[in-house]
């Protein structure tokens, strides 16, 4: 634990010591009772995901199975005796497939630029960079007519490339990014200047490094971002093919795979899409967290 932290955690005891005992314990019991209520959605699907669908109908907050069974993940994953499987895998590999390279685009793309508005001194600089702020006030649905036009044009409606290259660059990550970058000191780039390293080898070798905090959360952000996607997929691609989990449970969740509730089946399918991005931040959260903090106090 470092001094900062364990300075920090004193100084959080020391004033709530000066709350009487009665606050105190009420604080935190409103404090449980919040994350109850937060945690009982998820397990309320996380027990609906093992119910049939007639005890599912008949008890639907019910938080223990009348008839446990798996029979919606033997759906998901093609295993049902019945013929009836749900393409999930498909999905999943779908979303695998973009997010990853989406996730690897932004963190090259957007740390090269925000690099570039940090540190690089070019003409229209200061603009360049309102124009980058000005995308981020925009609402996405507002650019997804202009969004699918283009894509018909160029030809990449309905493909890979038209899923996958309008998310590569992320005007958020490029802010974050430069904000991190500002926090560095110019010193350390002087004196790789000195060694004669050039702007590029002084990036890669010296100043990225250094920006690991600001990496993860720009990776655990894209990551999240990319595989909960679902308005530029759905007007980027028409076919079944291309389906990933988002747009395949949209579907699901219509009624397009039958009728019925399918109250199980549509909450394990849920339940597995998001535990990708749950572990994932659930292990670099510390890194998380230092990453959104570090762009904002300079020192």
């Amino acid at each position: 634990m470092s001094a900062k932290s364990a300075a920090a955690r004193a100084q959080g005891r020391h004033v709530l010591g000066r709350f009487p005992l009665s606050l105190r314990v009420l604080g935190y019991a409103t404090v449980a009772a919040l994350g109850l209520l937060y945690i009982v959605p998820f397990v309320i699907q996380l027990v609906t995901a093992f119910k049939t669908d007639p005890d599912a109908a008949a008890h639907p907050l019910g938080l223990i199975p009348t008839t446990p069974t798996t029979a919606a993940y033997q759906r998901l994953f093609g295993l049902s005796q019945d013929g009836d499987g749900v393409p999930f895998l498909r999905w999943l590999g779908n979303s695998a497939f973009v997010a990853v390279l989406v996730t690897a685009g932004r963190v090259l793309f957007d740390s090269m630029a925000g690099y570039a508005l940090a540190r690089l001194r070019f003409p229209g600089r200061t603009l360049l960079f309102g124009f980058v702020l000005a995308v981020m006030a925009v609402p996405m649905v507002a650019l997804l007519i202009p969004r699918f036009l283009v894509l018909n044009t160029f030809g990449l409606f309905d493909t890979y490339t038209g899923m996958i290259l309008p998310l590569m660059v992320d005007a958020a990550g490029i802010f974050i990014m430069k904000q991190f970058f500002e926090s560095i000191p110019r010193e350390v780039e002087e004196a790789a200047r000195v060694d004669g390293a050039g702007v590029f080898r002084t990036f890669w070798s010296i100043v990225l490094p250094m920006a690991r905090p600001a990496l993860l959360t720009l990776t655990i952000l894209s990551f999240q971002g990319s595989w909960n996607e679902f308005t530029h997929f759905l007007v980027a691609t028409q076919s079944s093919q291309y389906e990933t989990l988002t747009t395949g449970l949209a579907r699901l969740v219509s009624g397009g795979l039958g009728g019925g509730t399918q109250y199980p089946l549509k909450l394990a399918a849920a339940l597995l899409a998001t535990l990708p991005v749950a572990a994932l931040f659930f292990c670099f959260q510390r890194y998380f967290v230092q990453g959104a903090n570090a762009g904002a106090v300079k020192e």
